[in-house]
């Protein structure tokens, strides 16, 4: 009984395994494994795209401190604007 038991679950596994892997999901577990290199080091692509992210956090970084400076800009023409008589003092 234990004997037909254990090749129904058998069966049923190894079926189930063959559905898994030709499915959607195991598809995209095929691709992820075929972008690795060896030792599971990324594949071109993916190091390529971490160049551009590198690249474009650089850049976003450098749009930061340009609008900072630009805040900074307009705020000393606002005030220079709101009073004009009044002379801006260098702080000691």
């Amino acid at each position: 009984m234990w004997v037909i038991t254990v090749l129904l679950v058998g069966g049923l596994l190894i079926a189930l395994t063959a559905i898994i892997v030709d499915s959607p999901i195991g598809r995209s577990f095929a691709r992820r494994f075929e972008g690795q290199g060896e030792r599971g080091e990324p594949g071109p692509d993916v190091r390529h795209l971490h160049a551009k992210v590198d690249l474009l956090e650089s850049e976003v970084a450098d749009l930061q401190r340009s609008l900072e400076g630009m805040r900074d800009e307009v705020q000393f023409v606002q005030r220079l604007l709101e009073n004009p008589a009044r002379k801006q003092t260098p702080n000691p």
